[in-house]
């Protein structure tokens, strides 16, 4: 068995205590911050003539623990409180949704939904 001195010089080796406590405290502040500002989500949406399709990522929820409420042309989604995780999302479309026509799927913890575009009822003005 042989040993090998191992000999360290300060000249070669700067003094890196004030360089973790740094990288520390920096990495304590990100954290913070980072766990001070609320989740949000960015759906993914995509549009036709008929319908806007919007994805939500709901991961841990059951159908059951879920609740889809549309007003106009908002989406609101929230869970129950038997749920084990939280989510209240709502989000604003560009056009009013037509709630019989539209629907919602959720596949492995991805929330679909189908929303069709309300085409107002055109008229016809009578010329005098």
């Amino acid at each position: 068995m042989f040993f090998t001195p191992v000999m360290r010089r300060t000249a070669f080796a700067p003094n890196l205590r004030g360089v973790d406590a740094q990288l520390e405290r920096w990495l304590g502040e990100s954290l913070q911050q980072a766990a001070a500002k609320p989740a949000t989500a960015r759906p993914a949406v995509a549009q036709d003539d008929k319908a806007y399709t919007v994805s939500f990522d709901v991961p841990g929820v059951s159908k059951a623990q879920l609740s889809i409420a549309i007003e106009g042309k908002v989406v609101r989604i929230e869970s129950l409180a038997d749920a084990p995780r939280a989510y209240k999302l709502a989000y604003e479309l560009p056009q009013d949704i037509d709630v019989s026509s539209s629907e919602a799927r959720l596949d492995n913890g991805v929330l679909t939904l189908k929303l069709a575009k309300l085409v107002p009822p055109s008229t016809q003005l009578k010329i005098d």
